[in-house]
């Protein structure tokens, strides 16, 4: 398990241990950094060099103002973590996933990749960067049998807002008021769910939204 929050990572690591009865190895950095993806990766022990997956979750949103008015702080950070952290950490991986035979990459992507809203261009642009890549990875692929699967979820209550309103949690929470939100959990079993497909099959493709969600602009709340 990898993340830029090392006690986060601990604390998860224990949980798994004691659920899984299984051992977990943690690696904490900063997909931004690539120097650090390299060397974290260069460090895995011998028996932990066997990856047959790879799920490439790392993603935030910065401000939602519209071009004119947005900060060259957040497009960068944007674009530093959903587009360059996604190449850093594939490359690094994919010469483990090569010799699997059976790998699979998983990028967590967004109902945004294929659409666009309001004060989201930025993001919505990394996102469709992140749609594209996908379906280059999984042409180029090709070849070492490597399965290239994509989950592009609508509207999910996790830290995604607090993020995108820089740590202003009673504007994060409006977004989610009125409606039930996808939640991490709905998400990992999307994944579970393309994982546990048979070895000739490759979902390229999911998108989930909650019910209440039609697209990446109109949603149905009851208050």
């Amino acid at each position: 398990i990898t993340g830029r929050r090392k006690e986060r990572l601990q604390k998860l690591k224990a949980e798994i241990e004691k659920i899984e009865n299984s051992g977990v190895h943690l690696l904490s950095f900063d997909v931004r950094d690539q120097s650090a993806v390299e060397s974290a990766l260069a460090s895995l022990p011998e028996n932990w060099r066997n990856i047959d997956v790879l799920i490439n979750n790392a993603g935030l949103a910065r401000g939602k103002s519209f071009l004119d008015a947005g900060e060259a702080d957040d497009w960068n950070e944007m674009i530093d973590t959903n587009v360059k952290g996604l190449l850093y950490v594939t490359r690094a991986v994919l010469p483990f996933l090569k010799k699997s035979k059976a790998g699979h990459i998983i990028n967590i992507g967004s109902i945004a990749g294929t659409e666009v809203y309001p004060g989201g261009n930025v993001y919505c642009a990394s996102k469709h960067a992140v749609n594209a890549l996908s379906k280059a990875l999984r042409i180029e692929l090709l070849k070492d049998a490597i399965r290239v699967s994509q989950i592009r979820p609508g509207l999910a209550d996790t830290e995604f807002s607090v993020v995108r309103y820089h740590g202003d949690a009673d504007k994060a929470a409006q977004v989610y008021k009125g409606f039930e939100a996808l939640n991490a959990k709905d998400i990992a079993r999307v994944a579970l769910f393309i994982l546990e497909s048979p070895a000739h099959v490759c979902i390229n493709d999911i998108e989930v939204t909650p019910t209440a969600q039609a697209n990446a602009y109109l949603l149905n709340k009851t208050e």
